[in-house]
């Protein structure tokens, strides 16, 4: 059997192949080819490694050992396609402490193929369009994210579930991203 940093790297890649993949089918070729550099930096890796389980993010490995995981405080804060990337102090009046900031449509694009290619690493072939619609919902209740990044992302997690990849890639790149382009 191989090591499991050896495991954990093939996954690493696996997933940057994917959600490459996956912004080249909606034409953000420069997202997709910069995705989750960061995962290469050794606090993120050898924590990765040394977490590794194949089953899940070794994050949650981390988290459970240490009570925090350093790989992830790490990696969401340099990743736009993170909706934590985008967790501020709220303004005053708000009623609430913190506050999701509105992400630029193109990171809520990538964190929705994100998505996609995280359960497509750890469903395998066992994989559905639906997988990235129920992993979001198990968690969107404790998630603090801007409205208008919340509903695109719902948007398209539920066109995926019923229209399938191709036409939700094709209804991003032709309708979602042209008009976001043109409203800058």
């Amino acid at each position: 059997m191989k090591p499991k940093w050896l495991r954990h790297l093939h996954t690493i890649n696996h997933h940057k192949w994917l959600v490459m993949k996956h912004c080249f089918a909606v034409g953000l070729y420069r997202q997709g080819l910069t995705h989750d550099l960061s995962k290469y930096a050794p606090v993120e890796f050898l924590a990765g490694a040394k977490y590794y389980d194949g089953k899940k993010s070794p994050n949650n490995g981390e988290r459970a050992a240490k009570g925090y995981s350093a790989a992830w405080l790490h990696h969401k804060g340099r990743n736009k396609h993170h909706l934590e990337y985008w967790i501020d102090y709220a303004p005053k009046g708000a009623g609430t402490p913190l506050a999701g900031c509105r992400m630029p449509v193109q990171y809520v694009v990538e964190m929705f193929c994100d998505r996609v290619a995280a359960c497509e690493n750890y469903h395998g072939s066992a994989y559905t369009d639906r997988d990235p619609y129920d992993y979001y919902i198990h968690s969107r209740d404790h998630y603090v994210i801007h409205p208008e990044s919340r509903a695109l992302l719902e948007q398209l997690l539920v066109m995926l579930m019923e229209k399938g990849q191709q036409e939700t890639f094709r209804y991003i790149k032709a309708e979602i991203l042209p008009k976001a382009r043109s409203s800058r």
